[in-house]
């Protein structure tokens, strides 16, 4: 179906490059778009990277693709600040133990808190660490390609698994005024390192049946109003989606869930990571929606990070379900993409 009459009035023909006055694009509502079903995606960065594996592995009928950059396993901190800081960002107290992690697995799955193994076995996952990562140790994204290692029915088809030996923390890019050294990293954490993330990633997840970007697509950057998909804590007033100018005519199209990392809101730089990732080019050329949720900075997250240890949760619960289907982040961002896609 088509977009609402204020996504068509906002919907400019302005290259996939081109940058907008944010001042002038209020909040609008998040448009319902022709969305194919089995072409949606999840990726993120560093803490997008483990929310983007908690929803893949929450609705893996929902995400058929995956990919994750600098991040660690599934289930890594289970509910406790103190092991995300020593076993699932440094090691200090020794990496995670995989088959603990699976064990919670197995308890979600009897409480129908994760989704169908079955599904999950059969989707297209991507991961990218870099070798200099100070922030993230690259032996945990080794480990979560071992666990997915064992949950798909041939890692061989469908786990790519890449490592930049001289990369520091971040993502990825292979050109943008905004990007910082590849080895040294740092704010905006996007790295320049000739590599294009963003291509190789959404490459892999859509079975390398992509055209490049020639720079003469057409899409619109707009925000639009997350508030009616939370309860306004913890997540920003504004998401962002970037909706190429077919998809808005109404042409079938997929979809991707882009999660930032921590300190790279756009509360915190800008609109750089929602423009300068490499997305939305390669979005424009291949009819991709880009859904790019915002999480916003407060006193128990002052980085904006997504919640990948239970901060979001009620402080007395003794088990935080911020990983399951019934984490309030999870829950957010999976009514973003039902609402999107008209179901």
């Amino acid at each position: 179906m088509k977009a609402s009459a204020v996504l068509t009035a906002l919907l400019l023909a302005l290259p996939a490059t081109a940058l907008a006055e944010s001042e002038a694009q209020p909040a609008t509502p998040l448009p319902v778009l022709n969305i194919e079903p089995d072409a949606i995606s999840v990726m993120g960065v560093s803490s997008g990277g483990y929310m983007a594996t908690q929803l893949a592995v929450a609705w893996p009928a929902r995400f058929s693709g995956l990919a994750v950059f600098a991040a660690g396993p599934w289930g890594c901190a289970r509910g406790t600040l103190s092991l995300a800081l020593t076993q699932c960002m440094q090691t200090r107290l020794g990496p995670p133990d995989l088959d603990v992690l699976q064990q919670r697995h197995t308890d979600y799955l009897h409480d129908e808190r994760v989704g169908d193994p079955d599904d999950l076995a059969r989707q297209r996952v991507y991961l990218w660490h870099g070798g200099q990562d100070d922030t993230v140790d690259p032996q945990l994204g080794a480990l979560l390609a071992e666990q997915y290692r064992t949950w798909l029915d041939d890692p061989e088809s469908q786990l790519k698994v890449v490592t930049s030996p001289r990369a520091a923390h971040g993502w990825p890019v292979s050109a943008s005024s905004a990007a910082v050294d590849c080895s040294q990293g740092g704010s905006p954490h996007l790295l320049d390192c000739g590599m294009d993330g963003a291509g190789q990633a959404l490459q892999w997840i859509y079975a390398n049946d992509l055209q490049p970007p020639t720079g003469d697509e057409r899409g619109m950057l707009m925000p639009f109003d997350q508030a009616p998909f939370y309860d306004g804590r913890r997540l920003a007033e504004t998401g962002y989606v970037y909706v190429p100018k077919a998809c808005e005519e109404g042409a079938p199209c997929a979809l991707a869930v882009a999660l930032h990392g921590c300190a790279m809101s756009t509360e915190q730089i800008g609109e750089t990571f929602v423009r300068e990732s490499g997305l939305n080019a390669w979005a424009a050329a291949n009819r991709i929606v880009v859904l790019y949720p915002q999480a916003e900075p407060s006193l128990p997250n002052p980085k904006a990070c997504w919640d990948w240890w239970g901060y979001d949760e009620s402080s007395w619960q003794r088990n935080p379900i911020y990983d399951t289907r019934q984490g309030r982040q999870v829950q957010a961002i999976k009514a973003m993409v039902d609402h999107v896609t008209g179901t």
